[in-house]
């Protein structure tokens, strides 16, 4: 059995991850002016396998990040039109949780698909017989208007009769009778995400409308070979780890998951190996390299594939970290959305960001320093900071004086 130390195995994770080695692009270049093309960000979402979506919209929306930590400033409108405009590289599905994959990927989760009576949840699960009636009318809706947004179909079954207006009253997701049938026949394959609108609704229209003609002409793939590929496509991604790390790739569960491993190690595409300090079953993938160094730098998101396995990122890097969305002001340790920062192959302080779109101002709301920050964290931090006002397109960052790297990080920040 191989043996590495858990520096390798941060050097193998972070390559397997594109973290490795320096951003293309000259520090502060405007959006797109660094050469990021449409083949480049593709390339970037074919590493990764898939980008997750999320609407929380404090600093930039989740699925744009991992471009911009991996490739610096870029222009945005490259995604929309990947999965906007046909033919869509990528398409929307629910594969980590809601994700964009590349469209490639799509026939790998259509056993998911199919079996959204275990793999969906209760309100999803059961929207067929809560709302028989209404399903065939919205499914009708959307092969005659689509794309069409949620608030449409609403407004329509309100005006014809079939719904009530929405209910302000409740907290949290709450969906109209449209929404419910909408997002089940999303999660089931009936319709797709055909783009989304500048409000980030989803534009539901029919997979033919959708999907690229060589994606709808796929075989379908049988359940324990798509966890079989799935497997191998988390493992590949995180280059280094343990089942559990490749199977959370994809949210993968239950036996096949074992079965898809054992395979994986009898054909040699998974390798044991013993990683001194991480005390768990581990596998590189045979193609995972261990580069000599890293030395890229970067703020990574709270729905970044680095982070988004808690105890891994706890083994390889060793640091602590939660998103706190949820947790009351007053118990937050770290911050309300907070970035782990990537020095090299370390992770050395979280940053509490917001954009603060009507002052113009990308707000530093709390800086902790972890354990391994070193004596240039705060330079370095500054640096990027400038950089990613640039990209978003603000202008000042103001650092509250909240943590203890906050007087080291304004000093940097007013020098950068």
């Amino acid at each position: 059995m191989d043996s590495l130390s858990l520096a390798q195995a941060r050097r193998v994770a972070l390559g397997a991850q594109g973290l490795a080695r320096p951003r293309p692009g000259a520090a502060g270049a405007a959006p797109g002016a660094d050469g990021v093309t449409m083949r480049r960000a593709m390339a970037t979402v074919e590493q990764l396998n898939l980008l997750q979506i999320d609407s929380v919209n404090v600093l930039a929306r989740a699925h744009l990040m991992p471009l911009y930590s991996r490739l610096g400033p870029y222009d945005v409108g490259l995604l929309d039109r990947a999965a906007g405009r046909a033919p869509r590289r990528i398409v929307e599905t629910w594969a980590h949780v809601a994700s964009f994959v590349p469209a490639s990927t799509y026939p790998l989760l259509e056993w998911r698909r199919r079996n959204y009576l275990d793999e969906a949840w209760g309100t999803i699960a059961g929207a067929p017989l809560a709302h028989a009636a209404e399903m065939d009318l919205v499914r009708q809706l959307v092969a005659e208007r689509g794309p069409v947004t949620a608030r449409e179909i609403h407004d329509e079954l309100v005006a014809t009769g079939r719904s009530g207006p929405r209910s302000r009253e409740e907290w949290g997701w709450n969906w109209t009778m449209a929404k419910r049938c909408l997002e089940f026949l999303f999660f089931t394959g009936e319709v797709m995400a055909a783009r989304r609108n500048t409000a980030f609704e989803r534009c539901y229209d029919l997979p033919e409308r959708v999907l690229p003609p060589a994606v709808r002409a796929a075989e379908p793939v049988p359940g324990d070979e798509a966890v079989r590929r799935l497997l191998e496509l988390g493992a590949r991604a995180h280059g280094i780890g343990t089942v559990r790390c490749f199977a959370d790739y994809f949210r993968l569960r239950g036996p096949a998951v074992r079965r898809a491993r054992d395979e994986l190690v009898e054909d040699g595409v998974l390798v044991p190996v013993d990683v001194r300090g991480w005390d768990e079953p581990t596998y590189r993938h045979r193609d995972a390299r261990v580069p000599r160094r890293a030395q890229a730098r970067a703020l990574l998101s709270p729905f970044d594939p680095v982070v988004w396995e808690r105890r891994r990122l706890e083994a390889l890097f060793d640091v602590y970290y939660r998103i706190e969305i949820y947790v009351p002001a007053p118990q937050r340790v770290l911050g309300y959305y907070v970035l782990p920062f990537l020095e090299g192959d370390a992770i050395t302080a979280f940053v509490d960001l917001k954009a603060d779109r009507q002052a113009g101002v990308l707000r530093v709301q709390a800086v902790h320093p972890t354990a391994h920050a070193g004596p240039g964290t705060a330079a370095a931090l500054g640096a990027e900071l400038a950089v990613l006002a640039g990209w978003l397109g603000l202008g000042s960052t103001p650092v509250a004086p909240v943590g203890d790297l906050a007087p080291a990080l304004a000093g940097a920040v007013r020098a950068a």
